[in-house]
């Protein structure tokens, strides 16, 4: 079988392609003249670059098409270990008579461990040079030789095969970085650069893919403004990605915008890799941060109702079961399913949040009957959140420097200068580009946002974008209907050098939840624009209005009770409704 791309030849040259595994070489020599001559030949009637791989009898195993600016690299299957050499040689061409090895070439020779990698130049469909590469042993400070130009008969001789005996023993007992790389994740991302703002969201979705555990070996820029229809970046830029791709032993593509079903399919098929787009990286990180069964349920909903419109002419991206990046989560056991399945599980997800939104709003009902205010703390991933949670309440919150480290919401209570009580809320961060079916499928955890009483907006302001960032929190928060008073929380301060060039939004305060610097002043900020619904007040209640004690307890929020002659001496918390009925035993407020 030829592998690679053969669309547009003929059944003749096919015939002759597949001839090539019909060829010999024998034991003592490293290549046949017949094979070069064969090779040539088709290089120069087809105008694209063709692969050989042969092992040690002498067998050609494969047999590989690429385009003129493309080599087809295929993995091979066949390496004896990972601390030995593969076993499999490759001899490929290059149309344009240039017989150098590029950095394509070489990486392969390190990822796959080949015995060699040998690129022989062609011009008009004959032989021009040829240059061969090898494996040193690890202890040596080069990792690879390259000899040549070499001849058509230096290939065809015993001395090549000698280099690979050579080497062979001397390589075995220690795997190379080039070989470590081989099994990781290793990401090339590309985007879309209009008027330069690329660039920021670009430098977003590198540390998206270092939180997903991908090490991005090489960021791409496309200048156009909207996305090409069929493969997001143009094919000619996607071919030059392809080239990239292999120059940088990449294995995954992450593009910066959403992609259709189509264009993933098509950049797939010219890239050869697999290709996740910046929804499904989001995606997948809330899968792997999601703790709580309803966290599961959101990020699964979540990603069926991205699935759902891409089911047919999807990918690598839905062929793969398990592993890495893209394929997290519970929503991923089953990649092939049918529609009928996924809004049957659609349906019954809702339901299931429909009863978590329920028990929400009965312990926001308990809250509003202790007259517990609360304040959500918002803003853009990444601000340090929950590191202000835990500075104010002396929590241990899990806060680390990535992104969505937090996902569930989580409440704890403090006291503030005057003495009330109030809870404070961490919220999941907002982000650029925040996927539309994760913002409705977490709902039931953003209404916290919209039934606060009072928000703080946590700030990064050490960051280079933080305007920006501020512009993405104030669209979501519109989104979701919040209008409450807003706190601009400027945290990280000790990073900052001009403070006078920071965005400013009043009211606002500047802190370091780091250092736990600027904390009282935050919380005196707090206090001065919480709601004065609720007034803290000292009451005696006579023996005999017992029914006024029954009220306090059950509609107000008690601090204090004490039994003294004159009555109950009680410290609460009321509303003005409550106020107005026990006003005349009031001692103070």
């Amino acid at each position: 079988m030829i592998n690679g791309n053969i669309e547009g030849l003929s059944r003749h040259t096919l015939s002759r392609l597949e001839g090539l595994f019909d060829m010999r070489v024998e034991r003592e020599n490293f290549l046949s003249p017949e094979i070069i001559d064969l090779m040539c030949e088709l290089t120069g009637t087809t105008g694209r670059e063709l692969s050989v791989y042969l092992n040690r009898r002498g067998e050609v195993m494969d047999v590989s098409v690429g385009e003129a600016r493309q080599v087809s690299l295929p993995s091979m299957s066949l390496r004896r270990s990972d601390t030995r050499l593969s076993g499999i040689r490759c001899i490929h061409t290059h149309p344009g008579g240039n017989g150098m090895l590029s950095r394509v070439d070489i990486n392969a020779l390190c990822s796959l461990r080949l015995d060699a990698m040998v690129a022989i130049g062609v011009i008009d469909g004959r032989f021009s040079e040829a240059y061969a590469a090898f494996l040193n042993p690890p202890d040596d400070l080069q990792a690879y030789d390259v000899l040549g130009p070499l001849s058509s008969d230096d290939l065809c001789g015993e001395s090549l095969v000698k280099e690979i005996r050579r080497r062979d023993p001397l390589i075995g007992g220690e795997k190379t970085a080039e070989l470590d790389e081989f099994h990781e994740e290793r990401a090339v991302l590309i985007g879309l650069n209009d008027h330069g703002e690329g660039l920021i969201s670009i430098n977003e979705l590198e540390e998206l893919a270092r939180t997903a555990g991908a090490k991005v070996v090489h960021k791409e820029l496309q200048n156009r403004k909207t996305p090409e229809p069929a493969t997001y970046i143009g094919r000619g830029k996607a071919a030059d990605l392809a080239l990239i791709c292999r120059a940088v032993n990449a294995n995954l593509v992450i593009t910066d915008d959403e992609l259709s079903a189509t264009q993933m399919k098509n950049l797939e098929e010219i890239l050869g890799l697999k290709v996740i787009d910046r929804t499904t990286l989001i995606l997948d990180i809330f899968a792997k941060r999601a703790v709580t069964a309803e966290g599961k349920l959101q990020v699964e909903l979540a990603q069926l109702k991205y699935r759902l419109p891409r089911l047919t002419g999807m990918g690598h991206a839905l062929s793969r079961l398990g592993g890495g990046i893209g394929t997290r989560g519970p929503g991923e056991k089953k990649l092939e399913t049918d529609r009928r399945h996924i809004y049957r599980r659609i349906k019954e997800i809702e339901e299931a949040l429909g009863k978590v939104k329920r028990r929400r709003a009965a312990l926001r009902l308990k809250r509003e009957k202790d007259r517990l205010p609360v304040c959500a703390l918002v803003g853009y991933t990444n601000t340090g959140k929950s590191t202000l949670l835990n500075a104010l309440s002396g929590s241990d919150v899990l806060a680390e420097n990535k992104l969505f480290a937090t996902l569930d919401p989580v409440s704890r209570g403090i006291v503030l200068p005057d003495g009330r009580n109030i809870l404070i809320t961490d919220t999941v961060g907002f982000i650029d580009k925040l996927p539309h079916d994760l913002v409705q499928a977490f709902h039931s955890t953003l209404e916290e946002v919209t039934k606060a009483d009072i928000l703080l907006h946590v700030v990064d302001a050490g960051s280079p974008n933080a305007a920006e960032h501020m512009d993405v929190v104030d669209r979501v928060l519109k989104m979701l209907g919040a209008n409450q008073t807003v706190i601009t929380v400027y945290n990280k301060m000790d990073t900052v050098k001009d403070k006078d060039a920071l965005p400013i939004r009043k009211p606002q305060v500047f802190i370091s939840a780091l250092n736990k610097e600027g904390l009282s002043e935050l919380m005196d900020l707090i206090q001065e624009h919480l709601p004065s619904s609720v007034k803290r007040v000292q009451i005696l209640l006579p023996y005999d209005q017992g029914n006024l004690v029954s009220d306090l307890h059950s509609r107000g929020n008690v601090i204090t009770e004490e039994y003294v002659p004159e009555g109950v001496r009680i410290e609460a918390e009321i509303d003005e409704i409550l106020f107005a009925r026990v006003k005349k035993y009031v001692l103070s407020v």
